[in-house]
């Protein structure tokens, strides 16, 4: 505890050096690149046309859970923080062999990097936020005081990434297939995830308990907190059970994380 206290100090007192070493990684990201940020949309926006085409009027022609909501306004709020959360895992789990140079420095503290990539990751989110308040106004959706959910979801997202961020980091070092397991485990991740599928599909095939199954994966608070936000109003006091159950999880799994990179931390430099 006394670890993790110190090290809130230490952020805190750096706060500003993440800041500016968050927006230079973000801005190193294009460079070179003709088109530079507009890559950063293309990704999405093409996997939301897919999905669309197949699951809306083209398609299966699939029918929201919601009520007066259409499939793409179903969709985005549940396949905008899968993406925040899928990229900055990804980028986390690698930040220590990319970020090298800074982690022979004996001053630098390294438990900053993991944090960095973040909120570089958070960056990007923020113009999809905004793309996704755009499209539900262009959509004839009025604005809720609910929307701004989004934020404390957003945040809840970036404290799971950066658990599991510190864990993945840290044994990156010494196993390097650590990236290509957690780039798997989020291909599995977004499918057992209702995301692009209505948990509602199991309960009419007569699988009542497969529901509470996909509630065990962390992430499930986060994807129907961010459509409970957009789409129904409720507020996020309404899933007290599943907001105390993410919590502990994040928390326990933030704990074990810091503590595996406090133990690994020493052999850093050795390795890299």
């Amino acid at each position: 505890m006394n670890y993790v206290i110190s090290l809130l100090k230490e952020l805190v007192k750096n706060r500003r050096l993440m800041w500016d070493l968050a927006k230079a990684d973000f801005r190193k990201r294009f460079v070179g690149s003709y088109f530079g940020i507009i890559w950063m949309f293309v990704q999405p926006i093409v996997t939301v046309l897919i999905y669309w085409l197949i699951f809306g009027p083209i398609g299966f022609k699939s029918a929201p859970p919601v009520p007066n909501a259409s499939y793409v306004q179903w969709l985005v709020p549940g396949i905008a923080p899968w993406f925040f959360f899928a990229e900055a895992l990804n980028c986390g789990t690698g930040c220590l062999q990319e970020y090298n140079y800074l982690v022979k420095k004996v001053v630098f503290k390294v438990e900053m990097l993991p944090i960095i990539k973040l909120i570089s990751c958070l960056f990007v989110h923020g113009f999809f936020v905004a793309i996704m308040f755009v499209v539900f106004l262009i959509s004839g959706k009025a604005p809720q005081i609910s929307w701004l959910q989004v934020f404390y979801y957003g945040f809840a997202a970036s404290m799971l990434a950066l658990a599991i961020s510190y864990f993945t980091s840290a044994i990156q070092v010494f196993f390097k297939d650590m990236a290509q397991i957690v780039s798997i485990c989020l291909q599995f991740g977004m499918w057992l995830t209702p995301i692009m599928y209505s948990e509602q599909l199991f309960l009419d095939k007569g699988l009542t308990m497969a529901p509470m199954i996909l509630k065990i994966n962390p992430f499930y608070y986060i994807a129907a907190g961010y459509r409970d936000s957009m789409l129904t109003g409720d507020g996020f006091w309404m899933r007290p059970t599943l907001g105390l159950y993410f919590w502990v999880v994040t928390i326990a799994m933030m704990l074990v994380g810091l503590k595996v990179f406090k133990r690994l931390r020493p052999h850093f430099s050795d390795v890299l």
